[in-house]
């Protein structure tokens, strides 16, 4: 009986395709490893429509940069990226800019990560990498770092959204500073009691003989 239904086969194969049952076999095969083959690279139509979906919810749209306001040093440490709910910022001569949207180079990780949460003005200026030089103190910098840093600015100025200020820190030796010229001032006032007369006693003592004198003449 399967004898009988493989010379069927065989006769349909010829009649309808043309070719021997080898021939068409073979093809069948070539036809099957191609779409296998296809099918792995491409995937199916479920994938298709599965992966954007999962890189919609992966790219997220950023929240809007929320204002700070002027906020401390220390303050603007919670912002260095560790927390994925917070914005991410640094600072440049005391402004603050979200730079959330480049966190593949600010955010934990990236080539510049060390910046963020920070002004990092003479490290930016200075293109350091440096402890020492993570400081918004520019002082002492030469003309072509202080064009570097210029430039820097212009960036951030022209990418990124400013959302707040670094408050200036008051020294403390200044109180000190006011309270000098009151003890120099006490120091030039003269002390009959310690230097002897003054200058007045003195030209008093000249005036009373010479009225003396007078007295005795008449």
């Amino acid at each position: 009986m399967a004898l009988q239904l493989w010379e069927t086969l065989k006769e349909s194969i010829v009649a309808y395709t043309g070719l021997s049952p080898a021939t068409f076999f073979t093809v069948l095969a070539l036809g099957l490893a191609v779409y296998y083959v296809a099918s792995s690279l491409f995937g199916s139509p479920a994938d298709h429509h599965q992966r954007p979906r999962d890189y919609q919810e992966q790219m997220q749209p950023l929240p809007p940069p929320v204002q700070l306001g002027e906020i401390s040093g220390e303050e603007l440490k919670q912002y260095d990226g560790a927390d994925p709910k917070k914005p991410l910022l640094m600072a440049i001569k005391g402004q603050i800019y979200d730079v959330s949207q480049s966190r593949m180079f600010y955010g934990p990780g990236g080539p510049y990560a060390l910046f963020a949460g920070k002004d990092a003005s003479r490290a930016l200026a200075k293109m350091s990498f440096e402890d020492k030089d993570l400081t918004g103190d520019i002082s002492g910098l030469g003309p072509f770092e202080i064009d570097a840093l210029q430039d820097w600015e212009y960036k951030f100025m022209s990418k990124y959204v400013k959302v707040g200020t670094i408050k200036k820190t008051v020294p403390v030796t200044e109180g000190e500073s006011t309270a000098e010229p009151a003890e120099v001032a006490d120091k030039d006032v003269p002390k009959t009691s310690e230097d002897g007369p003054s200058e007045s006693t003195e030209a008093k003592t000249e005036e009373t003989p010479s009225s003396v004198k007078t007295e005795d003449a008449e």
